[in-house]
Formats: structure tokens, sequence, C-alpha cells
């Protein structure tokens, strides 16, 4: 589709009944959207001011926070002016624009919790390096890296796709994913192959560098006392936990949209609502209550937001 302008638009096809539950879906998605934004922003804005939390661990679950609000923002407030909208449309550029944001961050998670847990490995392996190996610049060095080397990888895709010829203007979904694949007119074995790569790049490595982290430790773990074992146990398996359900829902998104299931309109609603929501709100549920530092500060803040 074209206006004037010479500006091709997409519909976003995957909206049920939209015009019948316009408001109801507005007011739930836009409390989900709030409560995402205030756990993150909360626990992360408490990470910086409490200087005792200034650890790399703490560091890195702060940036982890940070990076589902900026992933739930690339989705909700457009997929809150579409619900209200009468036509659900983005443009092609944008459409682009919000694929490189959405993979860039998913890519990102499975990066930090790769720097999360060679921390932990440093930490309870290799304890007297710790403060020689975990400085601030090497912290640093990975955040920076934890989001630049994603974006990089994306980027190439995105560029390689501006200007493939669309043959369909529907797309199968709520927001763009890589199910904008289904509407170009042919398939690219270079951009599919450039495709796989970057999902062993920047996923499956850090996502097989975890699992490796993991097995040493509690290799430690199991020939160690009581102390590191409660240890490991309070900061390792909020991290398992966050990756095994991150893992999942990009496991969905990677390959079942890829390969177009014949999923009803609904559970594929359900499914893609759940990748963008899962996620950035269980994140501060899981460190807020299974991190103890984390938790302690929390219960203070809200005690004393009480008493005024």
């Amino acid at each position: 589709m074209a206006d004037n302008l010479n500006i091709t638009y997409i519909i976003l096809g995957g909206h049920i009944q939209v015009h019948r539950y316009r408001y109801l879906y507005f007011l739930a998605i836009l409390a989900v959207y709030i409560v995402i934004i205030c756990c993150n922003t909360t626990i992360a804005c408490l990470i910086v001011i409490q200087k005792s939390l200034h650890e790399p661990m703490y560091i890195f679950i702060a940036a982890l926070l940070i990076n589902s609000v900026l992933f739930s923002t690339n989705i909700y407030p457009k997929l809150l002016k579409d619900i209200l909208s009468q036509n659900q449309m983005i443009s092609y550029p944008a459409c682009l624009f919000q694929v490189f944001i959405f993979y860039t961050l998913s890519c990102s998670e499975f990066l930090l919790l790769a720097a999360m847990s060679y921390d932990r490995y440093v930490s309870i392996c290799k304890p007297l390096q710790y403060p020689v190996t975990m400085t601030k610049t090497t912290v640093s060095i990975l955040l920076i890296l934890a989001w630049l080397v994603p974006a990089c990888h994306v980027a190439v895709a995105v560029v390689l796709n501006i200007n493939r010829k669309l043959c369909r203007f529907t797309l199968r979904g709520i927001f763009c994913n890589n199910s904008i694949n289904q509407l170009y007119c042919s398939s690219s074995v270079e951009i599919s192959m450039y495709g796989v790569a970057v999902v062993i790049n920047v996923a499956l490595f850090p996502m097989l560098f975890i699992l490796f982290t993991y097995a040493k430790i509690f290799r430690v773990v199991y020939r160690s006392h009581g102390e590191v074992r409660n240890k490991a146990a309070q900061t390792c398996l909020p991290h398992l936990l966050v990756l095994f359900n991150y893992t999942c829902l990009l496991f969905y998104d990677m390959v079942i949209v890829r390969l177009e299931s014949d999923f009803t309109n609904i559970a594929r609603f359900v499914m893609t609502l759940q990748i963008v929501t899962y996620n950035p709100l269980c994140n501060p549920i899981i460190y807020g209550l299974k991190m103890r530092d984390i938790s302690k500060h929390l219960k203070i803040l809200f005690f004393q937001a009480k008493i005024q």
C-alpha cells in the first residue's frame, strides 16, 4: 500500500476484534505497560541510589531491567495507538526500525545474562581473583558490548532488507518481527543464512556459555560447604530461571513464526502478547524477591513510603 508520498504501509492483521474490545484492550495493555515501567525502573533506580548495591552483579541486573523498559517502549506505545485507531498500520521504514530495536534488545538480554553468569563464575569459583577481574572497566566493556554487538549484527540484516520487494502487505502480528519475511516476493538464501549466523552468534553462543559457566559453578558448589551453596542458590537460580523463560519465548518467535505454523489468530495473538509481556514483568519480580539484598532495600523503601 502507498500514499501520495510513495511510502509503503503494512497492515498489522494480528489484532482480534479491536472494534469490539477496543477500550478493554487499551486499559489492560496500558496497565501492563505502566506496571512494567514502574517495577523495572524502581529496582534499577534503587540499585543506582544504594551504594551497597554498586557491585557488578547488581549493575548487570539494573542493565537487564533497563533493557526490559526499552524493549517494552519499542512495542507498547505503538500498540496502544493502534488499538485506538480505525486502521492498524505501520510504514515499512518504521516496521524495519521496530524489527531492529526488537531483536537488538532481545539478543542483548542473552549477552547481559552471559555477563552475569561470568560474574557469578568468577565470584564463586575464583573468589580471590574477583576484585582484579571484575573491575569497573571490565563491567563497562561488557555492558557496551552487550548492546553494541547485537545492534551491529541486526543492523546489517535490516539494511539488507530495505530494498527488497514486497508482494504482500498484511502482517500476521500486532507488531513487526521476523514474520515480515513472509511479505517479500522471494526468499533470499543469503539473508536467511546471515539470520541464522546472527542467532548463533548473539543467542546460541551466549546461551551455551551460560550453561558452561553454571556447570562449572554447580561443580564447585557440590564440593563446598553450606554457605557457598546458599550464595550460589540466591544469585544463580534467578539468572537460570530468566534464561529459561526468555529462551522459550525467543524460540517461539524465531522458529514457530518463521515456519508459518497453523496457529489460530487467537492463539497467535495470545502467544505474541506473552513475548512482550512475560519477561519484562517477571524480571523485576524474580530479582526483587529472590535477590536478598534487593528485596531488603525494597522493603525499606516501601516501609518509608508507607510512613510518609
